[in-house]
């Protein structure tokens, strides 16, 4: 894990990240929560600005920090960090969800996994969330050019296949069609879709938007080599942002989860 989070801070200074919007002097994430004692991990696109930052996009300080900054560890450049700087940010990735956690995000989707049995919030039987990118934008995924999206999987998204390969995790719970899509391309594999119609967003003129679960398993991430199977279940509604994700249709996707995860840990 700390090798792997090495390698992410010298990505940082690598001219080709700066160009995709990437906070500069945020450390990277490599997950939120403990991911060495977790069976369940969900995934995302990338960390949030938020994480960072308040909603006056000024730096996170005291009390209300998240993660550390070049300003937190008293460092000017991240080719400065030594083991006691990458210990001081493993252990605010490992402690995330028991000090300030980013709840308007992270609750929803903790309610979809309970099913399983596991809850970011736990000591024990935990869960914890990872991202395709463990580098926070200074904007959304969707403000960011194509290009910008293509290079930030370019260069990150084998740390993925990193950091599950040496993990405990067996499930991997997809949020969003964004995140399947990119998933599927850097794993090479097509996964399993059915429409569910419990899950169609109502619209108040037209057709409501139809949801679809996904289901598959992955052995390799972008050429690195997993050492078991990982099993996939995904939703194309991004819980937190896709527009009248109403609360029956939260609850269909929890029992789906509930329901297809007891299969796949038995």
């Amino acid at each position: 894990m700390h090798k792997t989070l090495s390698s992410l801070l010298e990505r940082l200074g690598d001219p080709a990240l700066s160009a995709t919007n990437v906070i500069p002097w945020g450390c990277p994430v490599p997950s939120f929560g403990d991911l060495m004692r977790s069976s369940v991990a969900t995934l995302g696109l990338n960390p949030s600005n938020r994480e960072f930052v308040d909603v006056n996009g000024k730096e996170l300080d005291g009390k209300s920090r998240r993660f550390h900054t070049l300003k937190s560890l008293g460092l000017t450049r991240w080719s400065d960090a030594k083991a006691h700087h990458l210990r001081l940010i493993m252990d605010s990735c490992n402690r995330y969800f028991f000090r300030n956690p980013y709840d308007g995000w992270f609750r929803g989707l903790d309610h979809i996994i309970s099913g399983t049995n596991t809850s970011y919030y736990a000591e024990t039987f935990k869960a914890c969330h990872l991202d395709l990118i463990p580098f926070a934008t200074a904007c959304k995924w969707t403000d960011l050019t194509p290009q910008q999206r293509w290079s930030l999987l370019d260069l990150a998204s084998d740390t993925l296949g990193l950091l599950l390969r040496d993990s405990p995790v067996r499930l991997l719970i997809l949020n969003g069609k964004t995140v399947v899509d990119n998933l599927q391309k850097i794993t090479g594999v097509d996964f399993q879709k059915r429409v569910i119609p419990s899950w169609t967003l109502p619209r108040r003129s037209g057709i409501g938007v139809e949801g679809f679960a996904y289901r598959g398993n992955i052995r390799e991430i972008s050429g690195i080599r997993l050492k078991r199977e990982v099993s996939i279940l995904g939703f194309n509604h991004n819980i937190q942002s896709s527009f009248g994700v109403t609360t029956q249709v939260r609850t269909a996707i929890q029992r789906w989860i509930a329901r297809t995860a007891n299969e796949v840990l038995e």
